[in-house]
C-alpha cells in the first residue's frame, strides 16, 4: 500500500439544547477528525467514542498516535483491524481509509461496500428525556417524522407517562424506547407489559452492559435491541435467546468495516439489525448510512441535535434521511 499522512484533530460540535438520557446529559460532544492523503488522494472520517466506555477524545487521539506509524506506512483497512482496538479513534481511521480507497478507485465507498444504488432510508427522531408535556410537543414538533424514539431514565412511572403523552400526541408513528441501562428485570417486564398498550416497536438496552443473563428467559412482548451489550462481532454470539436486535454504532465497531461484519454475524445467528450513532456530524452520519442499507431499523439522527452541521451535510425530509456523494465516500484529489 502507498505511504500516506495522516492528520488528526479535535472539534467540538455544540449541541443546539442540552440531551438527556439515563445518567447523562450531553451539552457538546467532542470527536476527533482524521484526514489521510496519499500525495494525490484524500479520505476523511469522524470519530465520537462512547462515553460510557471512557472512549473520549484523549483516548481515540492516543489509538491513533499509537498507531501512526504503521498507519503512514500504508496500512489497509483489513490490517487496520488487528492494528487498533475497537472504538472512536479506529472508526475514523477507517473511515479516512475507505474514502481514500474511493478516491484512488474513482469508485464511491457504497459501491466499494457492495451496494447496487443506495436509498434513502426511513429513521428515527430521538426525544431526549424531559417531562411528559415537554416531550410531546417535542413529538408534534417533529412533524415530518415517521418514527421518534424517546429516551428514557428508569423512573418507572414517569417513563410511561412519557410514553403515553407522546403516544396521544403522535399516535401515526413507529414508536420504539431505549432505556440506556437505566432498568432491573423487575421493572422491565411491568413496563414491557405496559407499553405493549401503547404499541411500541422496540425496547433499547433495557438493563446495564454485563447483565445480560438478567434477560434469562424472559420472553418479552416487544423486541428488545442490545446497544451497550453490542460493541462488536465478538459480542454478538452471547446475545442470542437474550436480545432480538442489535444496534450496530461506528463508533462502537471501531469503524464501517467492523460494522458490516457485524451486519453478516447478526444475520447469521438470526439476529435482526439495526444502525445507530453517537451525537455527530453529517460526516458521521455518512458511513454509517452504508451500514443503514442493511438494516430493519435506522437511527440516525445525530446532526439535528447540532447547533451547526457541516457543509454538504445530509439531508432529512419526510421523516427520511438522504446523504448525497458529496457529503462523504468519494474524496477527493489533492491538489498542489
Amino acid at each position: 500500500m502507498p505511504k500516506v499522512e495522516l492528520e488528526a484533530g479535535r472539534e467540538k460540535l455544540r449541541l443546539a439544547a442540552p440531551f438527556r438520557i439515563a445518567g447523562y446529559v450531553f451539552e457538546e460532544s467532542e470527536v476527533v477528525v482524521v484526514t489521510l492523503t496519499d500525495g494525490a488522494h484524500r479520505g476523511r472520517g469522524e470519530g465520537g467514542g462512547a462515553y460510557y466506555l471512557g472512549d473520549d477524545a484523549d483516548r481515540m487521539m492516543a489509538d491513533i498516535e499509537a498507531a501512526r506509524g504503521a498507519i503512514e506506512e500504508g496500512t489497509d483497512r483489513a490490517a487496520l483491524q488487528a492494528l487498533m482496538p475497537s472504538g472512536g479513534g479506529r472508526n475514523a481511521v477507517d473511515c479516512a481509509l475507505w474514502e481514500l480507497d474511493a478516491a484512488r478507485s474513482g469508485k464511491p465507498a457504497w459501491k466499494l461496500a457492495g451496494i447496487d444504488a443506495p436509498r434513502p432510508l426511513l429513521t428515527t427522531f430521538t426525544l431526549g428525556a424531559d417531562t411528559p408535556e415537554v416531550m410531546a410537543e417535542g413529538a408534534r414538533n417533529y412533524a415530518g417524522a415517521r418514527a421518534i424514539k424517546v429516551k428514557l431514565t428508569g423512573e418507572i412511572e414517569l417513563d410511561l407517562a412519557r410514553v403515553e403523552a407522546i403516544r396521544a400526541a403522535r399516535p401515526d408513528v413507529w414508536l420504539g424506547v431505549d432505556a440506556n441501562q437505566g432498568y432491573e428485570r423487575r421493572g422491565l417486564e411491568w413496563l414491557a407489559a405496559a407499553l405493549v398498550e401503547q404499541d411500541v416497536s422496540l425496547i433499547e438496552q433495557p438493563l446495564a452492559r454485563g447483565a445480560e443473563a438478567g434477560l434469562d428467559g424472559f420472553r418479552s412482548p416487544i423486541p428488545i435491541a442490545a446497544d451497550e451489550s453490542a460493541l462488536t462481532a465478538a459480542d454478538l454470539p452471547g446475545l442470542v435467546d437474550r436480545f432480538d436486535v442489535v444496534n450496530i454504532k461506528l463508533d462502537k465497531s471501531g469503524g464501517l468495516t467492523e460494522a458490516l461484519a457485524m451486519i453478516e454475524e447478526a444475520r447469521r445467528l438470526g439476529l435482526g439489525v439495526m444502525v445507530g450513532n453517537m451525537v455527530g456530524s453529517s460526516l458521521a452520519m455518512a458511513p454509517a448510512y452504508i451500514v443503514g442499507q442493511h438494516c430493519d431499523i435506522v437511527d440516525l439522527d445525530g446532526p439535528t441535535f447540532l447547533a451547526c452541521d457541516r457543509t454538504p451535510s445530509v439531508v432529512y425530509r419526510d421523516g427520511l434521511i438522504e446523504c448525497g456523494d458529496d457529503v462523504w465516500g468519494t474524496g477527493a484529489k489533492v491538489t498542489a
